[in-house]
């Protein structure tokens, strides 16, 4: 005697992706607008804010400050010296005055070249501190 093998499918599996997929192809906001890209938890991807020349320059400034030690880095709180991190930003930003010379306002030239000689003089200066640090460490150090 031999009995027939029973084959199970889970239909709710299929009702699920149905609604998924109705769900997908419909706007969720009521301004008719497509809903902001996120993960499944609803958190957007990107913050709120508009990409400029400012931010452009600002991003990579506050990598060099915190390259620098000047300011915590956001995800560990602490402070750090890390100087190859801190020349590769501010190298960045003599790209980007070098590629837009000659199209920027007055007041965006000023304000990359002044933020420039800013961090290029407490590179140096950091660099320097670091430097006598390490060397009175190793006099002290029998």
């Amino acid at each position: 005697m031999s009995e027939a093998k029973k084959i199970i499918i889970d239909e709710d599996w299929k009702n699920q992706v149905a609604a998924e997929k109705e769900a997908a192809q419909q706007p969720s906001r009521a301004d008719g607008a497509a809903p902001p890209s996120g993960d499944a938890e609803g958190i957007d991807a990107y913050p709120p804010i508009q990409a400029s020349f400012e931010l452009l320059v600002t991003t990579f400034v506050s990598e060099a400050m915190m390259s620098l030690g000047q300011m915590p880095h956001p995800g560990s709180n602490q402070l750090g010296f890390d100087p190859a991190h801190a020349r590769f930003a501010i190298d960045m930003l003599e790209v980007i005055a070098e590629k837009t010379k000659g199209n920027l306002e007055a007041d965006e030239d000023r304000g990359l070249q002044e933020v420039l000689h800013q961090l290029r003089m407490a590179f140096v200066a950091i660099s320097n501190q670091q430097s006598a640090a390490a060397g009175q460490s190793k006099i002290e150090t029998p």
